[in-house]
């Protein structure tokens, strides 16, 4: 077999040994490691083990890499995944951090806004996707969580609680139930499920199972970055606590808001950061605008 087949055969045993995070972090993982094993390869270097890796062949790639102008975001991710390998390897140290590398931080400043208000689920003819799909939209909830939530254990009257089990990064937390709307579709999704204690995930099924099934229906149906559903719940949100549009929906720019308005601001993108299982508060640029 070649240097690549090797390289990339020693990578998919340590990440065997090694499941942490979501099917989706595991996934997008094993596909940065590849993508390193390809382009270590390109650059001529002959690693046929993992175990082997040195410093020298990670700043190689990255160099490579940022030569290519990848955005920091995207360059954050991967060494991020590289930083998981060495650590899986005992050898943590042989990677730089950021600063040292080179990388700069992320900017959270979108130039448009990418939420999805209106959407048009009536193409969609899976039953458990279109409840998946209609909680994301009243509760902000990502893919994953819409998939994996059990409705019934999720319920507290006036709250819905994600478990950390079904959440991205094991951050579990609280959305308030506020509307009719929202306990409408709660509702429906209990009925869906059927006994207590059942997900969103057809039994017998698995969730990697659903997700394909989830993926294949909203391709067909012709909808497109389905996250704007969470920009959507977060905009309508923000402008609930605030009494004001966000900035990326025509709403006043931070510079433009009084001292009073500022405080305002602040503490509604606290809450929303919390709702919707961030920890950085900044990150809610991402979805408002600042």
């Amino acid at each position: 077999m070649g240097i690549k087949h090797d390289l990339q055969r020693s990578i998919n045993q340590i990440l065997q040994s090694a499941r942490v995070g979501s099917y989706e972090t595991q996934d997008a993982r094993k596909k940065i490691l590849h993508l390193f094993s390809n382009d270590l390869v390109a650059l001529g270097y002959g690693l046929r083990h993992i175990k082997g890796l040195q410093e020298k062949h990670i700043m190689a790639v990255l160099k490579s890499w940022m030569k290519d102008k990848i955005q920091n975001s995207t360059l954050k991710n991967r060494t991020s995944a590289l930083r998981f390998l060495c650590k899986c390897i005992n050898k943590p140290s042989i990677i730089k951090s950021n600063e040292e590398i080179g990388i700069g931080k992320r900017k959270y400043l979108p130039t448009e806004n990418k939420a999805i208000h209106n959407p048009d689920f009536s193409r969609i003819t899976n039953s458990y996707v279109h409840i998946s799909l209609q909680l994301q939209r009243v509760f902000g909830l990502r893919r994953e969580e819409a998939i994996k939530i059990k409705p019934h254990i999720a319920d507290k009257n006036n709250q819905l609680e994600l478990l950390s089990s079904w959440c991205k990064g094991g951050r579990g937390r609280m959305v308030p139930i506020r509307t009719e709307e929202q306990r409408y579709w709660l509702e429906q999704a209990k009925i869906q499920a059927g006994k207590f204690g059942n997900s969103l995930i057809p039994e017998k099924k698995k969730y990697i199972n659903q997700r394909d099934i989830y993926d294949k229906q909203v391709q067909r149906a012709g909808l497109k970055n389905l996250h704007g559903l969470r920009h959507a719940y977060a905009q309508n949100r923000y402008k609930e606590l605030t009494g004001w549009e966000a900035p990326i929906a025509g709403g006043p720019r931070s510079k433009q808001l009084t001292h009073e308005q500022k405080q305002i601001d602040h503490q509604a993108r606290m809450i929303l950061s919390e709702t919707l299982g961030h920890s950085r508060k900044y990150i809610t640029s991402n979805y408002l605008g600042n």
